[in-house]
């Protein structure tokens, strides 16, 4: 199914360097990583940074209240990384349906908010491949925290809300683009693990929120276990190339299944032809139609049925039956390639739109609701309970060439709809030989959504599509039966971002526009 192209830049979108570069959704994020990097800080290390000031400045999209999943690629091979919380030891999903829920309350609620990961994601990072010490790897973040940033196009607009909140009080004051805020106890949490590590967070002052709050959700035994681990990471061949995620609980596995279904298909030779878009659409619905039985902690990603759910698919019409319905999240995903080679593809999120939106009341540090992904059906397999991780869509990517080397670190934010942006950005890169530029700025394609809270997951649905960019799939997505709905170009479709490491060594990335304020950064 390879088409292929000689490869040629966009100079526009796409920027180069040749010793290390960055991607993230804020130019804040991207400098304090190249500042990282200049240090002689390794890729996990501009990441850690990175992430940190994204902790301060993006709340709406991640936080230390939220989770973490990364791949490393350090020249001999890819690691990954599986740092989301688990359920506390007061899970009682007896007592959710006792009280008449069906599933995991949305908001509001502590009972969704598993012991948060982030923080023993960056310590496990840190640990592993780090060369600075933590206190350099976050003093840009903890300076922002302390001396105040300014609130971004997307942070501004939830301010007047957000700001009246419990244990929100930092973001009171913001109104417009541009505004000052300054949030000090997420700078004093940054400073007591650049001076304790992980016993400075989680049995400090946020750990002894947590437990305040919780109310017994949660035990001091809870907050001692680390919730990271190096895990064994998932591929498969696809366009002569190796491309890597995480098993479940994340989802990345439905990229690679769906991969898997596309490769028995002829691609047309664009990828602005409508039936490039059904094939995947098709493939990526074949991929996901028993995810809800299938994602759990634990559970076996089913790679080898590619062939089985491919003759699922028609390669000219809509097939009736499958799951498809995808939702949307905040999440920010992030890479870096450093001189020396090493990638780090990393993913943190707090679920929906500030998380929970509970906040820990000393630290001011909001909580994400990832346990929305828990089942309450009894006996399920991702059912709430005690030390359970629930289901995840955060879906980090890294493609290695066929001799082992590293090729693409890559990335979205986008909820459920994570697998289906990133089967597209990996097909026009290694199908059609497109740049970083070209592949992140493209029209999407995104499985439709029932709204009611932005992550009801796979059961069918409509094909949206990008206005400015897409509406010219729209005619023959409709032929071929699908229901098409159009949307405007922006994050509804993902915050992708990209580093491409090409042949000469030279380094090509590009950060998604849809973010607004992001930006490729090297040196």
């Amino acid at each position: 199914m390879a088409i292929g192209k000689a490869y040629c830049p966009d100079m526009s979108d796409t920027r180069y360097a040749v010793n290390g570069m960055v991607c993230t959704i804020d130019h804040l994020a991207s400098a304090a990583a190249v500042a990282v990097l200049d240090r002689g800080g390794s890729a996990a290390d501009a990441a850690v940074a990175a992430n940190a000031v994204l902790a301060v400045t993006a709340p709406h999209m991640c936080g230390l209240g939220g989770d973490l999943f990364a791949l490393v690629h350090d020249g001999a091979g890819v690691s990954a990384l599986n740092a989301s919380g688990r359920a506390g030891s007061g899970a009682d999903p007896e007592r959710l349906r006792a009280e008449g829920h069906g599933r995991m309350p949305h908001l509001y609620d502590v009972r969704s908010v598993p012991v948060p990961g982030c923080v023993d994601g960056w310590l496990a990072l840190h640990g592993r491949f780090g060369r600075l010490p933590l206190e350099v790897v976050l003093a840009a973040a903890i300076r922002l925290a302390v001396e105040g940033f300014p609130a971004s196009p997307l942070l501004a607009p939830g301010g007047p809300f957000i700001g009246a909140l419990p244990g929100a009080g930092d973001f009171a004051d913001v109104r417009a683009v541009g505004d000052l805020v300054r949030r000090p106890g997420v700078g004093r949490a940054l400073e007591a693990i650049a001076a304790g590590g992980r016993a400075g967070f989680y049995e400090g002052e946020f750990g002894r929120g947590l437990l305040a709050l919780g109310a017994g959700e949660y035990t001091d035994a809870d907050l001692a276990r680390v919730n990271a681990d190096w895990v064994t990471p998932l591929h498969v061949t696809a366009f002569g190339h190796g491309v890597w995620t995480i098993p479940p609980n994340s989802q990345g596995y439905l990229l690679l299944l769906a991969l898997g279904v596309l490769e028995g298909f002829e691609l047309p030779g664009d990828p602005d032809d409508p039936r490039w878009a059904h094939l995947l659409v098709e493939a990526a619905r074949a991929a996901g139609h028993d995810r809800l039985d299938v994602l759990h902690e634990g559970g076996q990603a089913p790679l080898g049925t590619a062939v089985e759910r491919r003759a699922l698919v028609d390669p000219d019409r809509r097939t009736a039956g499958l799951g498809g319905a995808a939702a949307r999240g905040d999440t920010t995903y992030l890479c870096v390639v450093d001189g020396d080679g090493m990638g780090v593809s990393l993913i943190q999120s707090n679920a929906a739109g500030f998380g929970s939106l509970l906040f820990e009341p000393t630290t001011g540090i909001n909580l994400h609701n990832r346990g929305i992904g828990f089942s309450l059906i009894p006996g399920h397999p991702a059912e709430y309970g005690p030390g359970r991780r629930p289901p995840h869509t955060l879906s980090p990517a890294l493609i290695t060439r066929p001799d082992g080397t590293l090729r693409t670190v890559l990335g979205t934010m986008g909820g459920d709809a994570q697998p289906q942006i990133l089967l597209q950005l990996v097909t026009r890169l290694l199908a059609y030989g497109q740049s970083p530029g070209e592949v992140i700025t493209a029209p999407r394609w995104a499985l439709g959504v029932d709204a009611s809270t932005g992550f009801d997951t796979w059961h069918g649905g409509e094909v949206v599509v990008e206005v400015e960019k897409g509406a010219t799939w729209a005619p023959g997505l409709v032929e071929r039966g699908h229901t098409v709905r159009h949307e405007p170009y922006g994050d509804n479709f993902g915050h992708a971002h990209l580093i491409d490491v090409l042949p000469s060594g030279m380094l090509a990335g590009a950060a998604d526009p849809r973010a607004r304020i992001g930006a490729a950064l090297g040196r």
